[in-house]
């Protein structure tokens, strides 16, 4: 598999560039064109003849269906790193693909054996973690999916990222902490957005509003991502795992109180983190319905390393025991 992604990486790339230095575009742009390229492939008839030509002669090198939906998803993800090195915006992060697979295992553990069901990812970005998950699903093909995004450059990748693999998912453009014309769903997957949401008027209308000046996004999110969920639905969020300890802590843990269940809390391995401040963890919770119930017991852990595969097989085992005694 690794030759696979590392041999379209380097056919996406290559053309990325070509398309950039011809049309004066950031990578980003050029790296739509030329996935776009890949999928369709169709060429505009009113190129200069020697791009026209150069751009057939990459195609002519490549055929997608060569490549497994994973390798198509791995080569593009890395193709956005590149594009993003040197970005410092929050939401411009890609969440890692052992966390994301860490997630779509625990999601097929929660859901089961249930036939079908419906999968929403509200900051969505390129739609990497929304992949990674439901690659992963033993029912992917009875499964319903659907992401928003606001930034206008993400939602195009995660829109490539989608005819890549060839899926079917229904994306939002929009600020997706205001009203979205969406069906409530049975999972929601997110790795959220930190920091302060600027747009006060909205956030007015949440529970989770600050009292002072402007609300945290992520809490806000966490209320919209209830919103959205059915009775009894499940939720995983990658969020900061100082969750607990802001100054509008015990405003979140009320609000939790009334409409979840706090099933887990996953601290993510620091050795993927600079410093202790910036480290994240999976958390898990159940939307309350007419017959869910608390937990006998949080899932609670200090995630080793990924690379360590001793230390997670230990994990996995102590998972393996929670479910046993709570289902």
């Amino acid at each position: 598999m690794e030759q696979q992604i590392e041999k379209l990486f380097t056919w996406l790339d290559e053309t990325t560039d070509m398309i950039s230095e011809e049309e004066d575009v950031p990578y980003l742009d050029g790296l739509i064109a030329s996935s776009e390229l890949l999928f369709y492939r169709d060429l505009p008839e009113d190129l200069e003849s020697t791009y026209y030509n150069k751009l057939q002669s990459q195609l002519d090198m490549i055929n997608l269906s060569d490549f497994e939906v994973e390798v198509r998803r791995k080569a593009l993800q890395l193709a956005i790193l590149k594009g993003m090195k040197g970005q410092t915006q929050q939401h411009h992060y890609i969440t890692p693909d052992t966390v994301g697979m860490f997630i779509g295992y625990l999601v097929q553990r929660f859901i089961g054996d249930k036939k079908e069901y419906t999968l929403f990812d509200p900051a969505c970005g390129t739609a990497n973690l929304l992949f990674a998950v439901i690659n992963q699903q033993e029912q992917k093909d009875s499964l319903v999916a659907y992401g928003s995004e606001v930034d206008p450059t993400l939602i195009r990748l995660a829109y490539i990222n989608t005819n890549l693999q060839e899926k079917q998912i229904e994306y939002f453009h929009q600020d997706s902490l205001k009203p979205i014309l969406l069906e409530p769903v049975d999972v929601v997957v997110s790795d959220l957005p930190v920091g302060y949401y600027p747009d006060d008027t909205t956030a007015q209308a949440y529970d989770l509003k600050a009292e002072d000046g402007h609300s945290y996004s992520h809490h806000l999110f966490i209320e919209q991502s209830l919103k959205y969920t059915k009775d009894g639905g499940y939720l995983f969020f990658v969020v900061p795992s100082l969750l607990f300890e802001s100054d509008q802590k015990d405003q979140l843990q009320s609000f939790l109180k009334e409409h979840a269940h706090i099933i887990g809390l996953l601290q993510l391995p620091e050795t993927m983190f600079k410093n202790e401040n910036m480290r994240k963890s999976i958390f898990i919770i159940q939307k309350k319905g007419e017959n869910t119930r608390d937990p006998k017991k949080v899932m609670l852990a200090d995630l080793p390393s990924f690379k360590d595969a001793k230390a997670m097989d230990s994990v996995l085992q102590q998972l393996n025991q929670w479910f046993k005694n709570e289902r």
